[in-house]
């Protein structure tokens, strides 16, 4: 059944690996029959910076609150244009694929602007207005799927359970967790390309078919499996229970199978 799949890349330069894997994704992806959205944020010229400028219609003058603001902006569909117009892509999408560099472990800053101005009160955070009871498995995005897509410039050895710079999915948990997890989302094991400076015609041919298989998987490849809120491990919606992953500690008692966490 066809689906609709949005794809937000963030790279300035339009022959870069990141750039090749979201042409890649649209054509086998289309080709599949979904339909594809696309925010091509250098292209776009997104503005990055999330301030005063977000929000057209003020509720308060005297101090800038971003949580009361932008839960007024989002309800009262008082949003900026190029807000609202990404806001609907994200909703109308059944999955989001992010794709980027690994800049210092984490987004480029421009795909980090791009949550901080998207993901709203409301939407991603503070759904229903009920504060914290609906996250982390659940919220405004619950049901949507998620992938991440980075170029490493280092190699495999330095992001494994051991290596030197930590596990990648380890230093990418505030993204799969704490931003796309938190707001309900399904989130897909990252898909990595290391050593992405040294790329030879042959390795790309190697790392496209990789792409491939992992777009077939999309909707079917088994989810990170982290722990829910509201399913009885955080029995105070804060802590994990005392018999719950009792000798484990850090991120990884936060998954089911952190062996596979790496």
């Amino acid at each position: 059944m066809p689906k609709t799949i949005l794809l937000v890349y963030a790279h300035p330069e339009p022959t870069s690996l990141t750039r090749t894997l979201a042409d890649e994704a649209k054509a086998i992806l289309t080709a599949e029959g979904h339909r594809i959205l696309e925010s091509d944020l250098y292209g776009m010229g997104w503005k990055a910076v999330f301030d005063g400028d977000d929000f057209l219609s003020r509720k308060r003058t005297d101090r800038l609150s971003f949580i009361e603001e932008s839960g007024a902006a989002f309800a009262g569909a008082t949003q900026t244009a190029d807000v609202a117009e990404e806001q609907a892509k994200l909703i109308a999408a059944d999955a989001v694929i992010f794709l980027f560099p690994l800049w210092w472990f984490s987004f480029p800053a421009i795909l980090k602007g791009w949550v901080d101005r998207v993901f709203a009160f409301g939407l991603a955070y503070g759904y229903k207005g009920a504060g914290n009871q609906y996250r982390y498995g659940e919220g405004g995005l619950a049901g949507k799927r998620a992938l991440l897509c980075t170029s490493v410039g280092g190699p495999l050895q330095d992001y494994g359970a051991r290596g030197i710079n930590g596990s990648l999915e380890q230093l990418l948990f505030p993204i799969t967790h704490g931003t796309l997890f938190f707001a309900g989302m399904e989130v897909l094991p990252t898909f990595a390309v290391y050593s992405s400076v040294a790329m030879t015609e042959e390795r790309m041919e190697a790392e496209r078919a990789r792409w491939r298989q992992r777009l077939n998987g999309l909707f079917t490849d088994a989810a990170i499996s982290f722990r829910t809120q509201n399913d009885g491990d955080y029995p105070d919606q804060h802590c994990l229970a005392e018999d719950v992953a009792p000798k484990q500690y850090g991120i990884t008692a936060h998954v089911r199978g952190p062996e596979t966490f790496v």
